[in-house]
């Protein structure tokens, strides 16, 4: 499989393809410079403008933005100690001091650098890992890919969020949307309502941005931003200056860059908790902890590495296996599905140079942002928190009812992101997850066609899905990710006095 990854590089380096990499890091850089915006609802946004597209130039294009997006992020962290991506938060604890004693510039080339080189990483670790695990998985029949399918689900469902009640809802409602149109066997109408536009199903576009870009515009339009101290120039000297400055931070890229792959590898994490991680442990490693937080550029170097070491590795389990790592990954799966390409073992043995051409590009976004992001990208982003919150938010409005609309060009399309919008609102005013909706709708009817066809094989035995020791064993691993957390959350209750 690794001559297919090198044999994809020719069609990543054309122009088109290169330059839709380029035009997504500035995209992200300039979304997540905004509090309030995110990877996950610029992705669901351009998602509806990349029909007419090359999937590798759609794809490029998802990657860049996950790439600068999560950079981005770290200019309000800095300038304003308000993260622009909940990943950010750590890189505000001494990212803002450094801004207070007028070392912001220096403080976003660390923060630039570092996440170049986390994500350089996290691709690595994409390009090395994914191959061997799709091989394996090739060799899985339908009821393997069942209990896949549920183990998926589950971890979605028990490891992401605080309550797995709410999780379980959540990828409930998912497999609901997921079952609305024709029955894949017997093509009966099931819950359409007589409304013949739902005879084909919910397009996952629609479920996208209603859930996932309506509720952060809603809250950007509620909420106003204290721009005081952002139009302040930053002074950045050329990164290729201040780079030999940073050379003692190479233990902490390599320890952060470790951490963020791992935790990037594991459903419902998240780059929050790899940069959380990764900055306690870097504080503990250090031989000045009491400095940290006053102003120590360690300690954006571990955070932003981290968070973005787990862009990339998300996608691990994502396109192996169909199971996201992160919010993103959920989103990002919904952009393939679009360009009818199925996540699972299944993409590496018929799209094999569209999803090794999608590794390349995340390693060439991650290469990028030094040179994108490293002085001019930064100062001129930094500007973007002048921008008023009306405008940014109306702006992001018209392109989701155009992206939306243009998909079939009917309002009915524009109506039903409406109402999963409200929906998403209020399940994030709640605390609902919305990943598990995500992959509900995906997984929900990869589920049900691979059971139906198990027990067609089996002629009706419920017992063909646990025929073998593969089923075995992941039908386990799916009972331990439903009892493992319900076991800690006790110890941790018993413990407390």
């Amino acid at each position: 499989m690794y001559g297919d990854l090198l044999a994809a590089l020719p069609n990543v380096v054309s122009i088109e393809n290169f330059l839709a990499i380029v035009i997504g890091v500035l995209a992200g850089i300039a979304v997540g410079a905004m509090p309030g915006l995110s990877a996950t609802m610029a992705i669901s946004v351009l998602v509806p403008f990349t029909f007419g597209l090359d999937p590798l130039v759609a794809l490029g294009l998802m990657a860049g933005i996950y790439n600068g997006a999560m950079y981005g992020g770290a200019i309000p962290a800095v300038l304003l100690r308000i993260p622009g991506t909940p990943a950010a938060v750590a890189t505000s604890f001494d990212g803002y001091p450094m801004a207070q004693q007028g070392r912001g510039g220096y403080a976003l080339q660390v923060a630039v650098v570092s996440s170049a080189f986390g994500g350089i990483a996290s691709a690595l670790a994409l390009m090395l890992l994914a191959p061997p695990l799709a091989k394996v998985t090739l060799l899985f029949g339908p009821a393997e890919v069942f209990w896949i399918a549920v183990f998926g689900l589950c971890s979605i469902i028990f490891l992401l969020g605080e309550s797995p009640i709410k999780g379980l809802i959540s990828a409930c409602f998912g497999i609901f949307v997921s079952m609305i149109g024709a029955d894949p066997i017997t093509s009966e109408e099931r819950f359409t309502f007589g409304y013949l536009e739902l005879f084909d199903g919910i397009s996952i576009v629609i479920l996208l941005v209603g859930l996932y870009a309506m509720p952060p515009v809603i809250d950007l339009l509620e909420t106003p931003l204290e721009t005081k101290g952002a139009g302040k120039a930053l002074h950045t000297e050329s990164i290729f200056k201040a780079f030999p400055r940073m050379f003692g931070y190479w233990k902490t890229w390599i320890r952060s860059s470790l951490i963020g792959i791992w935790i990037g590898i594991l459903p419902g994490a998240g780059g929050s908790m790899a940069a959380f991680m990764s900055y306690n442990e870097a504080r503990r490693s250090s031989n000045n902890p009491e400095q940290w937080g006053e102003g120590e550029p360690e300690g954006v170097a571990a955070s932003e590495t981290a968070n973005n070491a787990d862009t990339a590795s998300a996608l691990i389990p994502a396109l192996t296996l169909g199971i996201p790592g992160t919010a993103v990954a959920a989103v990002m799966l919904g952009g393939l599905l679009v360009h009818g390409l199925q996540p699972g073992p299944m993409l590496f043995r018929d799209n094999a140079d569209v999803v090794f051409g999608f590794m390349w590009q995340f390693l060439f976004g991650a290469i990028l942002l030094i040179f994108l992001g490293g002085s001019l990208a930064t100062n001129s982003f930094a500007n973007l928190l002048k921008l008023p919150r009306p405008i940014l938010g109306s702006i992001i409005i018209v392109l989701m009812f155009i992206g939306v609309y243009s998909i079939n060009e009917r309002m009915f399309d524009v109506y039903l992101m409406l109402i999963f919008g409200m929906i998403g609102y209020v399940m994030d005013k709640f605390k609902f997850p919305l990943p598990p909706v995500v992959l509900g709708l995906i997984l929900g009817g990869f589920a049900e066609e691979n059971l139906r066809l198990t027990l067609l094989i089996g002629r009706g035995d419920w017992m063909a899905l646990f025929n073998n020791t593969t089923s075995l064993v992941l039908v386990a691993l799916t009972i331990a990710v439903i009892v493992g957390p319900m076991i800690k959350r006790r110890l941790v209750k018993q413990r407390k006095p």
